[in-house]
């Protein structure tokens, strides 16, 4: 018997149309798709307003937005880490990391359970994925040992 493989999370971006109910018919779509939103939000630029939310099946969410005519809409990798929430400092020192190792951020949100969630450029996700766990690495040394 195989194990039934979880895809990893991604990022869905929709660019919504300019309608009050966009936001209820993206919501209504997924979840009749069986898609859980994991974290996320709605930007407003230039007139116009881009969804980003976690997904748990993305290519099964652009499949569902496509058949009910919402979009464009595309599912990209993530990379997740977490930030010491009750220390100042913490987003200017991960984004130091990031930029010394040439990776700007494209958009960035948390999830439901605390998670930093990033969305780089398609070429730049592994060697994010090299600076998160140098993060998560020093961040673990970091904590204090009980004992």
């Amino acid at each position: 018997m195989s194990a039934r493989r979880t895809p990893a999370p991604q990022d869905l971006e929709v660019v919504l149309p300019p309608t009050p109910d966009a936001l209820a018919d993206l919501g209504e779509t997924l979840g009749r798709a069986g898609v859980s939103l994991e974290g996320g939000g709605v930007t407003s630029l230039d007139g116009g307003r881009v969804a980003h939310f976690l997904v748990d099946d993305g290519p099964r969410a652009v499949a569902a937005l496509a058949t009910a005519g919402l979009g464009p809409a595309v599912a990209r990798d993530v990379v997740m880490t977490r930030l010491a929430q009750d220390v100042p400092g913490q987003m200017g020192t991960f984004g130091r990391r990031l930029a010394d190792a040439g990776i700007a951020v494209e958009h960035l949100y948390s999830d439901h359970d605390g998670n930093l969630v990033l969305l780089v450029a398609d070429g730049d996700v592994r060697e994010c994925r090299d600076v998160v766990r140098a993060w998560d690495a020093d961040r673990e040394a970091a904590r204090p040992t009980v004992g």
